[in-house]
């Protein structure tokens, strides 16, 4: 979602009732700025919550010499303006600025695509992870979130961030494929305590795409995913670091294409429509299917809902 997550999107998930995010990427602090003032003259009220979500990978030490720093050496700006900002959750953060984000009275998520993931970050103090199994249009890892939403679920049972009162458990929110409200009950159900939303808001009238982008969302199926195969060549770049880091250096660098984090999930979304709209079927589908989950109890043979 890097900037498809702008200011009005973000501020439309938020006049509904959720938590709308800037999806930051190698935004400089004059952007990041400017996204943020937005977001905040769309907002129905002043006081609504929102979160900052910057792309940043760990550079130096033992990091990959091919690991690029997205923020341009501006991350120490970037993280004054989040504060200053007023910002509820910042996402992706790890090292020393999560004490820096903490003393401000901000949460911190980190995203993961493993157990071990869930572990490190929260050894390293964040305050909540975001479990994104394989069907997400991200990039965190493979593992299917019905089976990584409840494994992340026990990691995060040991840990009480301090953050959060240090009585509470670490949350988890689930992420990966869900554009239903029926994907928001059943990962309610695995533990989650609620989830991210990407690739069904690329289908919002706010999204900050082009309207080519949007449709493309709307038109595919569900055969039109190709995965691009792995082979010995394409893994033996991992092994050249320092060969990747020259070519680079003098201007041969990897050509990037956007539409390849795509997933599986574009090919049930049917219509683009406005964020507040999505939130509001997703939120009333899953007090639908909760509800419907209740009748189990007692009983009831309420299935034909379904």
């Amino acid at each position: 979602m890097a900037r498809v997550s702008g200011g009005r999107l973000a501020a439309a998930v938020s006049n509904a009732g959720g938590l709308g995010v800037i999806g930051g990427f190698m935004y400089t602090p004059e952007q990041l700025r400017e996204i943020i003032a937005e977001m905040k003259a769309n907002f129905s009220r002043p006081d609504l919550p929102f979160g900052v979500d910057l792309a940043l990978p760990q550079v130096g030490g033992n990091a990959r010499k091919t690991n690029h720093d997205y923020t341009g050496g501006k991350l120490d700006e970037l993280i004054d303006i989040t504060i200053d900002s007023g910002a509820k959750l910042f996402v992706c953060a790890v090292g020393s600025v999560i004490d820096r984000l903490h003393a401000a009275g901000i949460l911190v998520m980190n995203m993961v695509g493993h157990p071990k993931h869930a572990v490190k970050a929260l050894d390293l103090g964040v305050d909540m992870v975001c479990a994104q199994g394989g069907e997400g249009g991200g990039h965190t890892g493979s593992v299917a979130n019905s089976i990584l939403i409840p494994a992340v679920v026990d990691v995060a049972r040991r840990y009480r961030p301090a953050a959060l009162g240090g009585k509470q458990t670490a949350l988890v929110v689930a992420a990966g494929g869900i554009s239903t409200g029926r994907a928001l009950a059943s990962s309610l159900m695995q533990g989650a305590a609620g989830v991210w939303v990407g690739t069904r808001f690329v289908a919002s009238k706010e999204a900050n795409c082009s309207e080519e982008h949007k449709n493309a969302v709307v038109e595919c199926t569900l055969d039109d995913t190709q995965t691009t195969l792995t082979n010995a060549y394409i893994q033996g770049w991992h092994d050249r670091p320092l060969e990747v880091k020259k070519l680079c250096d003098s201007g041969i660098v990897p050509l990037e294409h956007d539409l390849d984090q795509g997933k599986d999930v574009a090919g049930i979304i049917q219509e683009v429509k406005s964020a507040g709209d999505i939130v509001d079927e997703m939120v009333g589908e899953a007090a639908d299917m909760l509800r419907l989950g209740g009748t189990y109890l007692n009983g009831g043979n309420d299935r034909s809902r379904l």
